[in-house]
């Protein structure tokens, strides 16, 4: 995870000196992506990666707590599926469905 971040953060850095250094005027060629395009994606992968981690910390702050795979709604336990697909689930199946749909 944190290595993906990384190089996704070298990627920005990349398009960003990019951007600066001038060479930032791809919008007419035909071959590949734009720099804007680019500069969308990086920033969006950037910002799920940041927000992933964060569930992770929030995970581990659980374990150390010892509340890991107790849902934070009603209290049931989490079951092993949701958590083995979903390790920084914070509700229980039933709970989540819920909140999806309201």
């Amino acid at each position: 995870m944190l290595a993906r971040q990384g190089r996704v953060d070298a990627s920005l850095s990349d398009a960003r000196e990019a951007r600066s250094g001038g060479q930032a005027d791809d919008e007419h060629d035909p071959e590949g992506p734009t720099m804007a395009a680019t500069w969308s994606q990086l920033t969006g992968l950037h910002d799920d990666l940041e927000v992933e981690l964060t569930e992770i910390d929030h995970a581990l702050s659980r374990i150390e707590a010892g509340t890991y795979g107790v849902c934070v709604n009603c209290g049931k336990p989490i079951g092993v599926a949701r958590l083995r697909a979903r390790p920084y689930a914070e509700l229980c199946i039933d709970c989540a469905k819920a909140v999806e749909s309201h």
